[in-house]
């Protein structure tokens, strides 16, 4: 039995439960069919292989043979060390635990003795016959067969007790690996029996404490004090001429911007990363929420991705699933989806906690203030609020919503939204014309503009000052139902963000002011 061919949590959406199911349903009917031995293998995930194990067992007592798959390093492809998954196997009741896969003998022989060091249990080696070579287009594993049975020798003095062979093994592989095998097996001079011995640390280091949210940057320091704050997009041009976004980053701020929002949509043309322009931004001397999408990256990249972030300065981050990659120019352009934004937020909530994704330490705790986003209407209700459970489960902090055109509709979400006690920044979108909003209405997933707003905008004389007017007033609508606003422009100009930046002051200063005035009145 093989791994699933999908994350689970905390780094998917198929639950540890439902792996168990799934697993169990395969076990059962093998062991119907009469099998006297299973085999775990090629599992990259240690959770997945426990999850296994258990359902197994939990409809045989017939011998386990549980295998992880590692890199040249020893460790797993999501980083968990020999030293972590050898304990855990053993522990979960494998008869035997061993490697397959991934990489040649010699790798796997220098993972076996750190396993054999740590482990009285029976293991297990099944290399591939090497390194794959690429030979016109094929995949060919090239190491001989004698050069196979010279390690299995070695596998058997390392305390191997099942050796074999994965991919690239021939039938000859195998008949010289059974050969040296039964050779090694006969001679006392090379038969092992593995000495185990366990070093205690000399001291265990506490765990590192998390940053509280209101030290992790000014943006989380003003939602946590309540105040209502504005942020506003900033999209990356095309070209390697950005000293005209580091200007406008520097308005918005003089304008009342709490920080700017750096999307990160699948565009076409050759434009710098988000994080390339979040990074950019923060050097300008201006705060930024950072969008980061599971779309084009996998697992480990996505964490490289914000271990760099977070060394660039960056601390506010908005977490998403993101949208397909549209190909544009680029037909054979495809998205990624390793995992998914719950995933994504589990891995910055480790990183917070001084974890990588395997659990390992990192020597110190990042200080990621997490956002997750919400569709007030989408088209399975149920299933969207589920999912903000497990987003607020994960670690979320705070939450931003699409754009809002129907204030009185969102308005019952919004009192709900109250009840995750997180900090909500609405969406709002600038537009500009009746055809833009009728665009953002119909092309922006959770974006629905009534047909009042947008019969307003087609009989305007001047659709521009219209738009303007309703603008204002869906800000005004919201001011006192959430937290924020988050101004984005889309294909709008940036003069439209900068005047209805500057409205958007006014009138909560303005407010501001009175309130303080009735107070001391």
């Amino acid at each position: 039995i093989g791994p699933l061919g999908v994350r689970i949590e905390p780094w998917g959406r198929t639950s540890v439960g439902e792996a168990e199911d799934v697993f169990r349903e395969q076990a059962r009917a093998l062991v119907d069919g009469g099998v006297d031995l299973f085999i775990l293998e090629t599992f990259g995930d240690l959770s997945e292989l426990l999850a296994a194990i258990r359902a197994v067992r939990a409809v045989s007592t017939l011998p386990i043979v549980a295998q992880m798959t590692t890199g040249e390093d020893g460790q797993t492809l999501d980083g968990t060390p020999p030293e972590r998954f050898t304990p855990a196997l053993e522990a979960a009741g494998a008869d035997v635990i061993g490697l397959n896969c991934s990489v040649g003998p010699p790798a796997m022989l220098d993972t076996i003795e750190t396993m054999a060091r740590i482990s009285s249990a029976r293991l297990a080696a099944q290399p591939n016959a090497g390194r794959p070579r690429d030979v016109d287009g094929r995949n060919l594993y090239l190491s001989s067969p004698e050069y196979m049975a010279s390690y299995a020798r070695r596998f058997v003095s390392a305390g191997v007790r099942l050796v074999g062979g994965c991919c690239g093994t021939t039938p000859e592989h195998t008949r010289q690996i059974a050969a040296a095998v039964h050779a090694a097996s006969a001679s006392p001079a090379v038969r092992h029996a593995p000495s185990v011995s366990v070093a205690e640390p000399a001291s265990v280091a506490a765990a590192p404490v998390p940053v509280p949210r209101t030290e992790k940057s000014s943006l989380a320091r003003a939602l946590a004090s309540r105040d209502f704050v504005v942020l506003v997009d900033i999209n990356a041009p095309r070209g390697l001429d950005l000293a005209a976004v580091a200007e406008q980053a520097r308005r918005f701020r003089a304008l009342g911007a709490a920080a700017i929002n750096v999307p990160d949509y699948p565009r076409s043309g050759a434009r710098v990363s988000a994080l390339a322009l979040a990074a950019l931004i923060e050097q300008a001397g201006v705060e930024t929420l950072l969008h980061c999408t599971c779309r084009d990256r996998t697992l480990l990249a996505l964490q490289s991705d914000l271990v760099g972030a977070h060394a660039m300065g960056i601390r506010n981050v908005l977490l998403t699933t993101g949208s397909p990659a549209r190909t544009g120019n680029y037909p054979e352009a495809a998205s990624t989806y390793e995992v998914d934004a719950v995933g994504l937020i589990n891995v910055a909530a480790r990183l917070n906690r001084g974890q990588d994704v395997a659990g390992q330490p990192l020597g110190a705790v990042t200080r990621f203030h997490i956002g997750a986003t919400f569709n007030p209407f989408p088209a399975e209700p149920d299933a969207e609020w589920r999912r903000l459970a497990h987003k607020v489960e994960a670690g979320a902090e705070f939450l931003v919503t699409p754009p809002v055109f129907d204030v009185n509709a969102f308005a019952p979400i919004a009192a709900r939204l109250r009840d995750t006690g997180l900090p909500v920044l609405a969406g709002v979108a600038l537009v500009e014309s009746a055809r833009h909003a009728e665009v953002i209405s119909s092309e922006v997933v959770g974006a629905r503009a009534p047909e009042g707003v947008l019969d307003r905008l087609r009989h305007a004389a001047d659709q521009a000052a219209e738009a303007s007017v309703v603008t204002s007033e869906i800000v005004e609508g919201l001011r006192t139902r959430v937290d924020g606003v988050m101004l984005t422009w889309f294909h709008g100009g940036s003069r439209t963000a900068e005047h209805q930046l500057e409205s958007v002051r006014l009138r909560v200063h303005g407010a501001a002011a009175a309130a303080r005035e009735g107070k001391q009145t």
